[in-house]
């Protein structure tokens, strides 16, 4: 990683006449923007000489400004990315192996393969439906019990999904009905369901936002935020559609070419604690060391019967193909980019 002599000078502290240089991290991540300070804090707690610059945005952007700056790394660690984008960046010699203390304790299926994993999963994050009661009602509405009901012409207009260009919930979507219904069988059902899409955001959690306050009585989004949602108030109900839900978990990695390794190792150490597990557990019911997790307020039941056998390596190994071809059929309703 290329930083100017000024960039380094500029990022020491000097204190009671003695140079100490606190070490910055530039760590991009597509984690809640919520609930980056807290985690922040907690590294801090052990590691206050380590300043964490966070830049995020959502899945899709920060795997694009990843790959984008292949030949001159600006990122020192990957917080909280979809794990099927790490693959990706693996797959490009983009991540430094490092096996973190404790990585034994977590779930095998959190852990890149091999003696010295590449990345570190922290948690899971699960697909569902957000149904608006009150305004689908208004509506005539009745609620779907599948993905195929979703096509069904009484909800034309009212249905709202995350551009998975952009958001990583989106591509684990369209990556999971691939896998659910086949290729060809995929693409059909998502020509049906694009004629009632109102439009395609670019961010994952906004569809259950926008069904919460009422915008849309219809939301493909993921459950945590449905269970948010629901606890601040919102008239939703969180649908697990029969046919099984795609998944994705959020995953931890070092960028190779930081010139801070021993920093880097000391965050994604962090990363997986006990301690780090409790914070995600706040947010999400699955997380990576077993014996952890507690229940979440208003997290639907059968969820996670319902995940699916996800083929990580398919995603990642398509992704690129399976992008292209949804922006060529279904790109023109999705909304502007900020």
């Amino acid at each position: 990683m290329k930083k100017t002599w000024m960039a380094s000078l500029l990022a020491g502290v000097f204190a009671t006449g003695t140079a100490f240089a606190e070490t910055e991290l530039t760590v991009y991540t597509a984690v809640e923007a919520e609930d980056l300070s807290r985690y922040a804090a907690a590294f801090n707690e052990k590691h206050p000489d380590i300043k964490i610059n966070w830049v995020r945005d959502s899945t899709g952007i920060i795997t694009a400004k990843l790959l984008a700056e292949r030949d001159n790394p600006q990122a020192d660690v990957v917080w909280g990315l979809a794990a099927t984008s790490l693959l990706l960046l693996k797959s490009e010699g983009m991540l430094e192996a490092y096996k973190p203390a404790g990585v034994e304790k977590l779930d095998p299926k959190f852990v890149d393969s091999g003696d010295t994993p590449t990345w570190v999963g922290m948690d899971a994050w699960v697909a569902s439906v957000c149904y608006n009661t009150v305004e689908a009602g208004k509506l005539g509405l009745t609620p779907p019990k599948s993905w195929k009901d979703l096509t069904d012409p009484q909800y034309k207009g009212h249905v709202i999904m995350p551009n998975p260009n952009s958001s990583g919930t989106g591509f684990l979507d369209v990556s999971s009905w691939l896998q659910m219904f086949g290729e060809e069988g995929g693409w059909n059902y998502m020509d049906g369901l694009h004629q009632n899409i109102a439009r395609y955001t670019h961010s994952g959690s906004k569809p259950c936002k926008l069904a919460a306050a009422g915008e849309i009585p219809i939301g493909i989004s993921f459950a945590f935020r449905g269970a948010k949602s629901k606890a601040a108030g919102a008239p939703l109900d969180i649908i697990v559609p029969s046919e099984g839900v795609g998944w994705d978990m959020e995953a931890t990695a070092i960028v190779a070419g930081t010139d801070a390794p021993e920093a880097a190792q000391k965050l994604v150490d962090f990363s997986i604690t006990k301690g780090a597990m409790e914070m995600y557990n706040k947010g999400y019911a699955v997380v990576a060391m077993p014996g952890v997790a507690k229940p979440v307020e208003h997290f639907p039941e059968g969820l996670l019967d319902a995940m699916i056998k996800n083929d990580f390596e398919y995603a990642a190994n398509n992704r690129a193909a399976i992008l292209k071809e949804w922006a060529k059929r279904y790109d023109g309703k999705s909304e502007p980019k900020n």
